[in-house]
């Protein structure tokens, strides 16, 4: 029994070298299996050298207990132990590290000895030295207990330092290298017949082809055969077959020894459906016709590794040439860029704050950037043709084309990562790559990491600062070495050529990489403090410009942005400072002609890109009243009608732009806010500001045209009716304003001379939004009046209501349906509602003959209206299934249904399609089929003119317009035909619908 004093003496001993758990470690160290020794010095340092003490010990007792024969063995073991540093610090290192490398030593106890020897051959072995490793092994199990045996010698080696990360990857690659072919041996041996016909070789990927493999880790490989001369190819491939799955199961299978690692074939063409061998024709024959982006980025690993190596060679030699090309394809950049989001958006959302290497700022993150640069410079540049990431990034900086500063932050960072994804493998050699939550995994980590103050905070704190680093860098690594092509350099330091930073223009899709260069150096040049900003700012910029259609377009237009408020002291200070507004700008400047166009007329406007915290309101749509009480104030300083229209024009140019902005952010997405998932919305909520800005600037234009000539009042009650898509708030960026003009004399006043002043008002009115000008024209349509262009421009409410009260057709009660009063005497708009509402909800509904008059007019307007040469399943507006469709089979229900439901009397066409399925005038099916048609053509219509500056009803002809109209609906470069075959097959089904509600199910016409 221990004395008390003593205890505590040991005890406090313990805990100052390391133990966790000292009562424990302190009854081991009273085993009789380390008699003679428990006090030892030496022993305790060793001890607590390691990762984890109590492990280490815990796996010393173990290994003692399992040694052969008499105790003589035992003895041999502790007296090695103490007497020779090196098995010491190897040995307890990897007892402290690795439970599963004890358990292995308990249950084979002689294999400690292959870590006495330490002759300078075994400091970093090869490819044949672990073959003689494994030439023992005859069958699958023996190979098992074989390579952990030479595992156990890479981790010892780890453990102490002798080796780095880069070695310590490249003996496990090593190591892989001569098990695949011990076990192709072995499966040789077991079918003889199969051997003798055919010629396999494997090519191993990924990181075993990159000589940077894991501790644990699936083997990418991928098989190519060859019948040997004289022998049917058919049968040739069955054997290789066969073989080749034999090998695989000896690697994958689990014995009481484990498993060695899987080996997976997933890479080859077509994937788990593709046969798991093929010639070397046929896998030619596939790269050249149907090979992804990403597949070619895979063979950046290849390597030939077992069987026939020859074979394997020539295999490397006719696919090489093509993986150098693959930076010539169309979207190439996006392609690869688009894959690495997916692979973040797969991770469990309960993971990936612990993701290691998929996770943002992990290994990934840094080996994509690394392998997009060598594929679009090793073209050119062969050195940089290496399938190891730090070698091909010290490469790369060597070239100039990563900064130095750059490279070395990221290879210390990739370096710290996979060592930590090396000791937490290590631990029970299982596949994973999250980082441990437990206390006493990250302390064991920790201290393996030479961490030993507060190694588990310590861990945490290194951890996040460089996958912090690796997010900073990743993804500007593509883009800050353009701006060094074009700027003044430090002695020594490397450069982009021009013929380099022209080829990554290129794969970046600008279409004129000269005139890239010449913005770029015109915005960063200099020593001044500006193009400093500009300089930090650019290589992010860069990259949201090539997630456009249009990054040629964005740089242009940044550039012209920036000379315009370069001076001002706040332009460059917004972007840098706010998080969201140099994105916001980036993707404004970019996604098409309009934004920047409203833009370039004031570019003070710029400031509502930020956060939305100041006086601008961000991004928000103001309400109409504060749009309306903004310009009526501006008219009201104005010195005449011209001038304060001018204002009222400029108020809606930079209100035309928010809105314009607001679309655009919430169909791109940013960082700080995710693309808009309800479409529907965002469609409403800009048909609706649009609509409040243009009923705004109408109240201000007759505000304005009022007091030029009259005053303060004018001699009759006027009031403007919008009509159509205005009436309805659903107005696009180029929709004209319908509307009706209506006006009451005033008492006193001559019906003449009412109506004298009611047209020179809207003479006024009409002028003054047309006068040549920077800001967009704002055209008012009056051609719904009744009449129509052969009517009176204005009529009295008396005249109205004569008119329709004997001549009016069917088609204006249906266009009455949108009828809202939107400017001038709030009276008078209310009475003339009064007067509409019985013509458009009429009492009973409409009658058969009325009912079939709209189906003839619908049906005339679609065989006469629709532009010559016009794709009728493409015209968002009066093709199949487009918004006349939908709306004139809202509108039947409205007028057939309106004067009972009262939901059905709204000017907004989805309202109006809600109300009907609530009322259960059509099924929830038909509803959901109808509104995802309008709200996408809607939105088609809204792309056109955002991309093109003008309006237009159908899909652009121009490549790079129409790729642009696809990124605004959401579809990455290269699809644009999946987005004409969606529309296609939604307006299919709304005209199935249609034909259904609308014309009656004999399709009546």
């Amino acid at each position: 029994m221990t004395a008390p004093g003593r205890r505590s003496s040991t005890f406090t001993r313990l805990l100052r070298h390391g133990f966790t758990d000292p009562s424990a470690a302190e009854r081991l160290l009273d085993s009789p299996e380390l008699a003679g020794v428990r006090d030892d010095p030496v022993l305790l340092e060793a001890l607590g050298a390691t990762a984890d003490p109590d492990l280490a010990l815990h796996g010393l007792v173990r290994l003692l207990e399992a040694q052969p024969g008499p105790a003589t063995a035992r003895r041999e073991l502790l007296d090695t132990l103490i007497a020779a540093k090196p098995l010491r610090d190897r040995l307890l290192g990897v007892l402290g590290a690795s439970s599963a490398l004890a358990d292995h030593l308990a249950r084979h106890p002689r294999d400690w000895e292959t870590l006495v020897t330490y002759e300078p051959r075994d400091l970093h072995p090869g490819v044949e030295e672990f073959e003689r490793g494994l030439a023992e092994a005859d069958d699958p199990v023996s190979l098992r207990v074989a390579y952990r045996r030479c595992l156990l010698s890479i981790a010892a080696r780890d453990v102490c330092g002798t080796t780095g990360l880069a070695e310590t990857a490249a003996e496990l690659a090593d190591l892989a290298t001569a098990t695949l072919r011990a076990a192709l041996a072995l499966a040789r041996a077991d079918a003889p017949e199969d051997a003798a016909r055919c010629r396999l070789a494997v090519i191993a990927m990924g990181k075993c082809g990159g000589h940077e493999l894991n501790y644990v880790s699936d083997v990418d490989v991928i098989f190519v055969g060859e019948a040997v001369e004289g022998a049917d190819e058919g049968k040739a491939l069955r054997s290789a077959t066969k073989l080749a799955s034999h090998m695989m199961r000896i690697c994958s299978e689990t014995t009481v020894e484990g498993s060695i690692w899987p080996v997976d074939a997933n890479l080859r063409p077509e994937g788990r459906n593709g046969p798991l061998v093929r010639t070397l024709a046929s896998h030619l024959a596939y790269y050249q016709r149907w090979a992804k982006t990403w597949e070619f980025q895979a063979l950046l690993k290849a390597r030939p590794v077992a069987g026939d190596l020859a074979l394997g060679e020539e295999y490397v030699a006719a696919l090489e040439p093509l993986v150098w090309q693959v930076a010539e394809r169309e979207n190439f950049v996006a392609d690869v860029q688009k894959m690495r989001r997916r692979v973040v958006e797969n991770i469990p959302v309960a993971e990936v704050d612990r993701e290691l290497k998929l996770g943002p700022g992990g290994l990934r993150d840094v080996e994509f950037a690394v392998q997009l640069l060598q594929l679009v410079h090793g073209r050119a540049d062969v050195s940089l043709r290496s399938g190891t990431t730090l070698d091909a990034l010290h490469a790369l900086a060597a070239g100039g084309y990563v900064g130095r500063a750059d490279a070395i932050q990221l290879d210390e960072a990739y370096r710290f990562l996979r060592s930590l994804e090396h000791r937490i493998q290590l631990y029970r050699l299982r596949r994973t790559h999250l980082v441990p939550e437990d206390e006493a995994d990250l302390r064991r980590i920790g201290r393996s990491l030479g961490l030993r103050s507060d190694p588990g905070a310590d861990l945490i704190r290194e951890w996040k600062r460089h996958t912090g680093v690796v997010r900073r860098l990743h993804e500007k690594l593509f883009y800050r070495p353009l701006l060094d092509a074009v700027a003044q350099l430090a002695p020594g330091e490397a450069r982009l050529s021009a013929e380099a930073a022209r080829e990554r223009l290129i794969a970046l899709g600008y279409a004129d990489p000269a005139a890239a260069l010449r913005h770029l150096e015109a915005l960063a040049s200099g020593v001044t403090r500006k193009a400093a900003i500009q300089r930090t700012l650019l290589p992010v910029l860069l990259g949201w410009f090539a997630d456009s259609a249009e990054p040629d377009a964005g740089l242009l237009n940044f550039r012209k942005v920036s000379d315009a408020l370069g001076k001002t002291p706040w332009y460059l200070r917004l972007l840098r400072d706010e998080g969201a507004a140099a994105e916001n700008l980036a993707r404004v400047l970019s996604a098409g002609r309009l934004a920047p166009d409203l833009l370039m007329r004031a570019p003070e406007a710029v400031a509502l890109l930020g956060d939305g915290d100041g006086g601008g309101g961000g991004l928000r749509p103001r309400p109409r009243a504060h749009l309306e009480q903004e310009i009526l104030a501006a008219v009201g300083r104005a010195e005449n009608a011209e001038q304060g229209v001018r204002a009222a024009r400029g108020v809606r140019r930079r209100e035309l732009f928010r809105t314009a902005a607001t679309d655009i952010v919430g169909s791109y997405g940013t960082e700080t806010q995710p693309v808009e998932t309800d479409q529907g919305a965002l469609v409403d909520r800009i048909g609706g500001a649009i609509s409040d800005l243009t009923a705004a600037t109408l109240a201000g234009t007759l505000r304005a045209a009022v007091r030029e000539t009259w005053g303060d009042e004018l001699p009759t009650h006027f009031a403007v009716i919008g009509m159509g898509r205005f009436g309805g708030h659903e107005l696009g960026y180029g929709s004209d304003a319908d509307v009706l003009f209506v006006h009451e004399p005033r008492d006193g006043v001559s019906d003449r001379e009412a109506t004298d002043a009611a047209n020179k008002v809207v003479s006024e009115m009409r002028r003054l939004l047309q006068i040549p000008s920077a800001d967009p024209p704002l055209l008012i349509d009056a051609d719904l009046r009744p009449e129509g262009k052969s009517g009176p421009m204005v009529r009295t409410l008396k005249s109205y209501e004569a008119y329709y009260r004997r001549w009016s057709l069917i088609w204006e009660s249906q266009a009455l349906l949108r009828a809202e009063p939107v400017a001038g005497d709030e009276e008078l708009g209310r009475r003339f509602m009064e007067l509409v509402d019985p013509l458009r909800y009429p009492a009973e509904g409409l009658g058969d003959e009325a009912v079939r008059e709209i189906r003839r007019l619908k049906a005339r307007m679609e065989s006469e209206r629709l532009p010559r040469g016009a794709d009728p399943k493409l015209h968002t507006k009066l093709g199949s299934g487009g918004l006349s469709d939908v709306e004139w089979t809202v509108q039947l229900i409205q007028l057939r249904h309106g004067w009972v439901e009262p939901g059905l009397r709204t000017t907004r066409t989805r309202e109006a399609l809600a109300a009907a399925r609530a009322a259960e005038l059509l099924s929830g099916e038909d509803a959901e089929t109808l509104d995802e048609a309008w709200i996408l053509a809607t939105r088609v219509r809204n792309a056109v003119m955002l991309v093109r500056g003008r309006a237009g009803d159908t899909f652009p002809s121009d490549p790079r317009e129409l790729a642009a109209v696809g990124r605004y609906l959401g579809y990455s470069p290269g699809h644009v035909g999946d987005m004409l075959d969606a529309y296609r097959r939604t307006a299919r089904r709304a005209r199935a619908v249609v034909e259904e509600l609308f014309y009656g199910a004999a399709g009546e016409r």
